[in-house]
């Protein structure tokens, strides 16, 4: 993907959203961080524009949340970002994002985490990229694009914000090296 064809199709998402969504006064959404949170401050931007009203915005670190991250047997300790949710989220309906659904782990520990804030009506899940392999029994509500691949190839998203481009790549192992 270019950047027109993530621009698009972030368009395209918000549009969903906002079918399974009538009231957006109900939503907020948060991004699982580094480029969730990147991703939700667009889909945001975008569902404003469409609903004419401004929804909340949260971000969310899932760092200690994690379960398949040990620093023991990686030798890291992990990069702790800051969470920010300056709402309530007791009774929200929140669209929870994130840039790559693999595993399932990672939409897991967002989750946990945000229940750490509260008790939202419901929780939906916005990736920009599904490219299987799940572990754990989670589906998205919207996705921005299916990516079929292999357990060894990796998924690139680069981000103006955070890569100064907008991409989306699928790289060999071989590629990696």
């Amino acid at each position: 993907m270019d950047s027109s064809d993530v621009e698009r199709t972030l368009r395209r998402v918000a549009h969903e959203i906002l079918e399974k969504n009538p009231d957006p006064s109900e939503c907020a959404i948060v991004g699982i961080h580094t480029r969730g949170a990147v991703l939700a401050g667009r889909l945001r931007g975008i569902l404003s524009e469409l609903a004419g009203a401004e929804l909340p915005l949260g971000e969310i670190d899932i760092s200690f949340y994690r379960d398949d991250i040990n620093a023991r047997t990686t030798g890291k300790q992990p990069v702790v970002h800051a969470t920010r949710l300056d709402f309530p989220v007791d009774g929200k309906t929140i669209v929870l994002v994130d840039d790559v659904l693999y595993t399932g782990r990672t939409v897991r520990a967002g989750i946990d985490a945000l229940f750490d804030y509260g008790r939202p009506a419901r929780i939906q899940l916005a990736v920009l990229c599904d490219r299987g392999h799940r572990e754990l029994p989670i589906r998205p509500d919207y996705v921005g694009k299916n990516l079929p691949t292999s357990p060894n190839e990796r998924v690139s998203v680069e981000l103006v914000e955070t890569d100064e481009r907008d991409g989306v790549s699928i790289i060999n192992p071989v590629e990696a090296v």
